[in-house]
């Protein structure tokens, strides 16, 4: 029996596997011939991008759910090592260790959240970059009100990218509702990047931005440079120090450390190179997508680390790693759009399209596009139903988000920055 080990169970990893085993069904290949095997270190997908959000129960989805149902085997455990040569993955599980050889291999480990040298970072600092990370700011943020020190209600967010900027948003009504108007007054939500414009990458879409958290009540404070952190804030490169009980690391993503097993060129952020089939550019029999991926998605531009980019990576890779194994042609991956959607808390939202980001809608208008995003599109159906999972596991590429009054070639009007009707 040949075996597909596909690494990893979120976005990338999730639609690899799933398109593997479509494929497979699809070629009429039996299950004792090729065997399709998960590797994930948690027993769930995770919603990732939706844990700057309050309610956090409906951004995990169980992979028996989405997984059984199509036949995929998948292990619980986090991967040790990767015997690239030997072609074989080295597991921890909660059985002990496991070697598992496979005939071919999709790596959709995805990223880890930069943690630079500074001092305190990874003893005092929150993050969101996991479910469990979320449910540890979240459960802090509910006992704020019993500790007694300087800054006990300041939240100090550092980074200010779509993550910081999100996490930011939502803060300051999320406080107001925990902590109750008695305390409201002392409420303090700073947005903090070492950049000298926050929230600098949006294009357009940046002074809207800007507006909006300051409507919300949050602080910016851009050319922000920090010396460490400790248990009552930040100290920062001049002495100054932030009296802040809560801070919030969102200082970047960087591929998954595993990505050094394989002796090819990494790009700055770490990613393996993989061609438009999504195979590892330099190696054999090695698929990526995902987050620790690179790929020229349109020929010129890089992908981005995103769900956006993540489920059509995993999508194809998944049907050509089988068509790799098998001998047939494969597909190639080729997007000729991009759009960002930014959830601005109660405020609302900005949606911008093309790689230059030109604002095509903000407000409520751009909030209802990114509630549909991150509460319907990017899950995978929860039917239970094998042919909805196929389906949705199919190698294309999917039209851009839509609001209302703006169809798919409005949308790609704004590209030549005429805005949608």
């Amino acid at each position: 029996m040949k075996r597909i080990v596909v690494l990893g169970a979120g976005f990338a990893g999730l639609w690899s596997a799933i398109g593997a085993v479509r494929k497979l069904d699809e070629l009429g290949v039996a299950r004792d011939e090729v065997e399709v095997v998960v590797v994930n270190k948690t027993a769930f997908h995770s919603i990732r991008v939706r844990n700057y959000e309050e309610q956090l129960e409906d951004t995990i989805v169980p992979l028996p759910d989405v997984l059984d149902p199509v036949g995929v085997r998948w292990i619980e455990g986090e991967v040790c090592d990767i015997d690239v040569n030997g072609k074989a993955i080295m597991i921890d599980t909660g059985d002990g260790r496991l070697s598992l050889p496979f005939d071919r291999l999709v790596f959709a480990m995805g990223s880890k959240l930069a943690r630079p040298p500074i001092e305190g970072l990874g003893s005092y600092a929150f993050d969101v970059d996991t479910y469990d990370g979320a449910k540890r700011l979240e459960a802090h943020l509910a006992g704020l009100s019993s500790i007694q020190a300087p800054g006990r209600y300041t939240v100090l967010v550092i980074g200010a990218g779509l993550t910081g900027v999100e996490i930011a948003a939502e803060l300051p009504a999320r406080l107001r509702e925990l902590i109750g108007e008695g305390g409201s007054g002392d409420i303090r939500v700073i947005l903090a990047d070492r950049s000298s414009v926050i929230a600098q990458a949006m294009g357009e879409a940046q002074p809207v931005i800007v507006h909006a958290l300051a409507t919300l009540g949050v602080e910016m404070m851009p050319a922000f440079q920090l010396r460490a952190i400790d248990e009552q804030g930040a100290i920062l490169a001049s002495g100054e120090r932030i009296f802040a009980s809560t801070v919030i690391w969102c200082g970047g993503m960087h591929a998954h450390p595993m990505t050094d097993r394989f002796a090819v060129a990494h790009d700055q952020l770490g990613r393996l190179p993989v061609d438009p089939f999504l195979r590892v550019v330099g190696a054999t029999d090695i698929f990526a997508a995902g987050d620790a991926a690179s790929l020229l998605i349109d020929g010129r531009h890089e992908t981005m680390m995103s769900c956006q980019h993540g489920r059509p990576m995993g999508r194809f890779a998944g049907h050509n790693v089988v068509c790799d194994l098998l001998g047939l042609d494969m597909l190639a991956l080729r997007i000729d759009w991009y759009s960002t959607v930014l959830d601005l808390g109660p405020w609302g939202a900005v949606y911008t399209f093309g790689w230059d980001r030109k604002l095509v809608a903000q407000g409520m208008a751009a909030k209802s596009v990114k509630q549909r995003i991150n509460r319907e599109r990017i899950y995978p159906p929860r039917t239970g139903r094998k042919a909805d999972l196929f389906n949705a596991a199919r190698p294309v590429v999917d039209d851009p988000p839509k609001f209302a009054g703006a169809s798919g070639a409005g949308l790609a009007k704004a590209e030549q920055g005429v805005e949608p009707q």
